[in-house]
């Protein structure tokens, strides 16, 4: 049985534990397999608390955490109203496969529509099968605007 919960960024236990977790996801290989530098260690949780569009939702069996999301309120000028973002989502190993996953979304999909949002957005690896599936299965599809345009493409460029 899981508990499904918004953390409290101002609780010092709960802020170790995001760390904990967000660094397990980096060292993971869809993370990017490496751990978090120290900067982030240090300064995620302060980071986090000062903007007042994150979110983040841990999973918990009993008392040991099992997997979170970490989530921020964008905006959609076509819809003029909120978007949702899952910027992580992350199920610590030895949980995978009991649909954790599935409760971090839906937790988050009713955060959103508490906020007014029209949409849930996310990203996710080409590689990372398992997770497409789950979010797929989700109702999650492909961005676009037009059939004929094909679909939206995540890009980036790093800023020093």
């Amino acid at each position: 049985m899981f508990n499904i919960t918004v953390a409290d960024l101002n609780a010092s236990d709960q802020a170790i534990v995001i760390v904990a977790m967000l660094d397990d996801y980096a060292k993971d290989i869809m993370g990017g397999g490496e751990a978090l530098p120290a900067l982030t260690k240090s300064n995620l949780i302060h980071a986090l608390r000062q903007r007042n569009d994150c979110c983040v939702i841990v999973a918990w069996a009993n008392d040991q955490p099992a997997g979170m999301a970490i989530c921020f309120e964008g905006f959609s000028t076509f819809a003029c109203k909120p978007t949702f973002n899952i910027h992580d989502l992350f199920v610590v190993a030895s949980f995978r496969g009991r649909g954790l996953s599935r409760l971090l979304l839906e937790k988050a999909e009713s955060i959103a529509a508490e906020r007014g949002c029209c949409k849930l957005t996310l990203e996710v690896l080409e590689g990372n099968h398992a997770a497409q599936h789950v979010y797929k299965k989700f109702g999650f599809e492909g961005y676009q605007l037009n059939p004929e345009m094909g679909r939206a493409m995540f890009l980036q460029k790093k800023l020093k």
